[in-house]
């Protein structure tokens, strides 16, 4: 049976490898977030795939429709920035078997969490950041699948664009006008 799977980005995302693997790896998740060794926000919503059955896109509502909730009680005060983050740790951390110790090592794991298979993925491959204030692009592991440009990075997408470019391992032909047309203009060149 075919099935379209989900992912969902932030504008200053470039997916930079197939991330279809994480579907064939990870075959019983409905939701997948993204994770960090960071106490106060181990969890990025930069990143999020749901499994495209419907089952997957159901449970993956129900989910997101109670981190809505919880940022709309409990976080709108944080609306600008972080909110959506910080209503996604509080649901997953209020689980009532839910270890986060399980963030401090970069390995994928899969939870039940209110009623849906939630896989988390390490940031180190699936949201990774180039280091702050680096003064130009200079290149990333070489298992990293998505790059995240946040903040002050944002002025580093041209620049990784031209790095990625030129590496003879780059299908990502039509990459170029997607981050030139990110609208941020604060952060051009």
């Amino acid at each position: 049976m075919h099935s379209s799977h989900y992912i969902f980005t932030d504008s200053d995302v470039a997916v930079v490898d197939d991330l279809g693997q994480i579907f064939k790896n990870y075959p019983t998740f409905h939701l997948g977030l993204t994770f960090r060794n960071n106490k106060e926000q181990p969890l990025n919503s930069g990143f999020i795939a749901v499994r495209g059955t419907a089952d997957g896109i159901r449970r993956a509502m129900v989910f997101l429709g109670e981190v809505l909730r919880v940022y709309s009680s409990k976080y709108m005060k944080a609306s600008r920035m972080l909110g959506d983050q910080l209503a996604l740790a509080w649901v997953v951390k209020s689980h009532p078997y839910f270890d986060a110790k399980r963030f401090t090592r970069p390995q994928a794991f899969q939870e039940e969490i209110g009623g849906a298979s939630v896989l988390f993925l390490p940031c180190a491959i699936y949201n990774w950041t180039p280091p702050e204030g680096a003064g130009q692009f200079h290149g990333m592991p070489l298992d990293v699948k998505v790059v995240h440009f946040k903040g002050s990075r944002k002025r580093l997408m041209l620049e990784s664009w031209n790095f990625l470019s030129s590496s003879s391992s780059s299908d990502i032909s039509d990459m170029l006008c997607l981050i030139l047309s990110s609208g941020r203009t604060k952060y051009d060149f």
